[in-house]
């Protein structure tokens, strides 16, 4: 059986993504104090975490900044915070996804599920750690190679740091802001680049611009890459 702990100080919210957590098939711990999470991840015994950000003790982002320097452990982030430097504060810190509160629990239930799927095909499943493969797209982070159906793909290094943003956060929305600060490492900027860069890898790949299958446009919100 999985084990997920949420550090969540709101009893209600703790309360609630426990129970749909439990009916789902895991076994639920919670903290309600950042430092006391951070202590329990570091004992290694859980398989997932769902944090917050505004925390007593610690706060989610250190939290998320201190897991990130000795665990790999899969961090999902619930929070009430919705600004996109909050997200992209979060991503940049090692958190591998963010739900913006309220949620779906059954949303964030299926959320988990995934990411633990693909933690255990990293991790368990043979493949390198560094190696990402979806519908025959694969990416390594270590070699900085992209093949797709094992023809190999010649990127630019940004572009590279794009499509590997999209890769190792399926399933997730990115505005063309977030992109930017997250790769670029700027929090201001014309966000115009973005969209050439992803025209760009979209071309190198081969892929239909007028119905993408890997990176996707989600009209009014920005671009995703489905796991």
């Amino acid at each position: 059986m999985k084990r997920i702990l949420i550090v969540e100080d709101d009893r209600a919210i703790a309360e609630l993504e426990r129970d749909y957590l439990e009916a789902a098939g895991f076994s639920v711990s919670w903290e309600a104090d950042g430092t006391r999470g951070l202590d329990a991840i570091q004992g290694g015994a859980f398989d997932l975490v769902v944090v917050d950000l505004m925390l007593p003790g610690l706060s989610g982002f250190e939290v998320c900044r201190r897991v990130r320097e000795t665990n790999d452990v899969p961090l999902l982030v619930v929070s009430a915070l919705t600004s996109d430097l909050d997200k992209v504060k979060a991503l940049g810190l090692g958190a591998d996804d963010f739900v913006t509160k309220p949620f779906s629990p059954a949303e964030l239930v299926a959320r988990i599920q995934a990411h633990l799927a693909r933690y255990d095909r990293l991790t368990r499943g043979g493949a390198p750690a560094d190696t990402w493969t979806i519908r025959g797209l694969e990416l390594n982070t270590t070699s900085r190679l992209v093949r797709r159906d094992g023809r190999e793909i010649t990127l630019t290094p940004r572009e590279f740091d794009v499509l590997e943003l999209f890769v190792t956060h399926p399933d997730r929305v990115f505005s063309k802001e977030e992109v930017f600060a997250l790769v670029w490492k700027e929090q201001y900027g014309d966000t115009t680049t973005v969209t050439v860069h992803v025209r760009k890898i979209r071309e190198k790949l081969g892929d239909d611009t007028s119905a993408p299958v890997f990176i996707k446009t989600v009209w009014g919100l920005g671009y995703r890459l489905d796991g």
